[in-house]
């Protein structure tokens, strides 16, 4: 399943750091983060329980980019 949310970050390179971080989650297929359009895209594996997921994936980009925030 694929889910698309709204995100803010400050810079493409900030951008990126979330994206590296979603995708090294556990129960993400797949994450790719738009800049320019503020959204990050997820791809979650099967049978993962989604909210949980994007949880974890919340708290890995804080770690690499403290003032993002991710809209689920």
């Amino acid at each position: 399943m694929k889910k698309t949310y709204k995100i803010e970050v400050d810079c493409a390179n900030c951008a990126n750091k979330m994206q590296e971080a979603a995708n090294k989650t556990k129960g993400v297929k797949s994450a790719v983060v738009n800049f320019m359009t503020l959204k990050m895209i997820i791809e979650f594996e099967d049978g993962v329980n989604e909210k949980e997921v994007m949880n974890n994936v919340l708290e890995n980009c804080k770690i690499v980019e403290d003032e993002c925030e991710i809209y689920f």
